[in-house]
C-alpha cells in the first residue's frame, strides 16, 4: 500500500476550498443571470447544481450505509438527514481530513506490517475516505461542472457579450475538471495494487489528454446548438442511449442493490457523453480508440455541415477562431492520449489473489479480504 503523505493531505484542503468557491460561484452566475432577465439560464445553472448534488448524496449516504452494516441506527439517521440537506460531502470531508492528519502527522507506516498493524490501518482508512470523495467529485465532475462549461461557453458563442462572471464560471468549471481529473488518478493508484506512483509527468500528460479531448468535444456540441438546439439535443440523448446501453452490456456489479446499479450505469451513461469511462478493469485499446475515432468523426462532420449549411459563418472570424481551437484540441489531447497509454499508464490493474474475496490463508485457512470500491469504479 502507497503511503498517504503532506503533500496529500494540502491537495484534500485544497479540493475542500475549492469544492466550497464553487458552490458560491455556482449561485452568484445564478444570481447575476437572474438580475439579468436570463431566467432560463439562471435555471439551467441550479439545475445542473441540484441533479448533481441530489445523485452525489445518494451515492454518499449507500456507502454510508453499507460501510456500517450492523453499527448503530441512530448514527444511520443522523448521516441520512445530513445528506438530506445535502451536506453529505463535509462529513466525508471530516472524515477524510480526520485520518489524513493522522497518516500524514502522526503515524509512521512500516512497509512490511500487514494491514492489520495500526500505522497502516491509519494509512487504508485514510487513503478509502479522499478515494470516496474523488469518487463522488468524478460524479460531480460530469453531471455539473462539465455542462456548465458547455453553458458558458455557448452563451458566449451565441450573444457576444461577456461579463466577469462568466469567465469566473468558466475558470472554476476547468479548475473543477482538472482537480477531479487529476485527483482520480492519484487515488486509483494509491488504491488498487499493482499500481506504480502518478508522477508529475504522469500527471501532466493525463491531465492534458482529458482537458483537450474534453475541450474540443464542448467546443463541437456549441458549435451544433448554435445552428439547432434541437439537433444538440437529440445527438445527446442518442450519446446517452449509446453509453447506457454499452454499461448494461458490460454487466457492471458496483453496487449492491439493483436500483442503485442502474442509477450508477444512468451516471456513467452520461459522462460518456463527455469523456471515456472504463467501467471494468480490462484493457481498453479497441474501446477507446472507436470512441475517439467518433469524436473525431462528429467533430469534422460538424464542421463540414457549417461550410455547406451556414456558409456565410464560416467566413467570420470567431468561427475561425472556434474551428482551429476545436481541431487542435482535438488534435493535442490525442497526442496527448497516446503518449499516455503508450508510456505512462499501469498496465497490471491489480493481482489475482487481491481481486479475489478470499486468498488462502495459512494452514489451509480461508482469509476474507474487503474488496475496496475503486476495485469496480475505474475510469482510465
Amino acid at each position: 500500500m502507497m503511503k498517504f503523505t503532506k503533500q496529500n493531505l494540502f491537495v484534500l484542503v485544497g479540493g475542500m476550498i475549492i469544492y466550497v468557491v464553487d458552490i458560491g460561484v455556482d449561485f452568484w452566475v445564478a444570481s447575476r443571470y437572474f438580475c439579468q432577465g436570463q431566467y432560463s439560464w439562471s435555471i439551467l445553472i441550479l439545475c445542473f447544481r441540484g441533479l448533481s448534488s441530489t445523485i452525489t448524496q445518494i451515492f454518499s449516504y449507500e456507502w454510508f450505509k453499507n460501510d456500517w452494516e450492523g453499527t448503530d441506527t441512530g448514527k444511520l439517521k443522523l448521516v441520512f438527514l445530513v445528506h438530506l440537506f445535502h451536506c453529505g460531502i463535509f462529513i466525508r470531508y471530516w472524515f477524510a481530513l480526520k485520518y489524513s492528519c493522522q497518516a500524514a502527522f502522526k503515524q509512521k507506516s512500516s512497509g512490511g506490517a500487514s494491514e492489520a498493524d495500526p500505522s497502516n490501518l491509519i494509512q487504508k482508512q485514510a487513503i478509502d475516505a479522499v478515494t470516496d470523495i474523488n469518487m463522488l467529485r468524478v460524479f460531480k465532475t460530469f453531471l455539473e461542472t462539465t455542462p456548465q462549461l458547455f453553458l458558458q461557453i455557448y452563451i458566449l458563442m451565441e450573444h457576444g457579450k461577456t461579463h466577469f462572471f462568466q469567465y469566473a464560471a468558466i475558470i472554476m468549471s476547468f479548475c473543477g475538471i482538472s482537480l477531479s481529473m487529476v485527483d482520480y488518478q492519484i487515488s486509483l493508484r494509491k488504491s488498487l495494487p499493482d499500481k506504480d506512483e502518478f508522477r508529475v509527468l504522469s500527471k501532466f500528460i493525463y491531465l492534458f489528454y482529458k482537458l483537450l479531448t474534453i475541450t474540443s468535444w464542448i467546443l463541437s456540441i456549441s458549435l451544433i446548438t448554435l445552428l439547432s438546439v434541437r439537433i444538440s439535443v437529440i445527438l445527446m440523448i442518442f450519446l446517452w442511449i449509446c453509453g447506457f446501453t454499452w454499461t448494461l452490456k458490460q454487466h457492471t456489479t458496483f453496487c449492491k442493490s439493483k436500483k442503485m446499479e442502474y442509477l450508477y450505469r444512468t451516471v456513467v451513461g452520461i459522462i460518456l457523453i463527455f469523456s471515456f469511462f472504463n467501467i471494468k478493469a480490462r484493457r481498453t485499446k479497441a474501446c477507446i480508440s472507436i470512441y475517439y475515432a467518433t469524436h473525431a468523426v462528429v467533430t469534422l462532420g460538424i464542421l463540414f455541415v457549417y461550410m455547406f449549411w451556414k456558409p456565410s459563418i464560416t467566413k467570420e472570424i470567431c468561427f475561425t477562431i472556434v474551428s482551429i481551437l476545436t481541431i487542435s484540441s482535438l488534435v493535442l489531447g490525442i497526442i496527448f492520449l497516446v503518449v499516455y497509454y503508450s508510456h505512462l499508464h499501469p498496465t497490471t490493474y491489480c493481482r489475482p489473489q487481491a481481486c479475489s474475496d478470499e486468498v488462502d490463508g495459512v494452514s489451509g485457512q480461508r482469509e476474507r479480504v474487503k474488496t475496496g470500491r475503486f476495485q469496480k469504479f475505474l475510469m482510465q
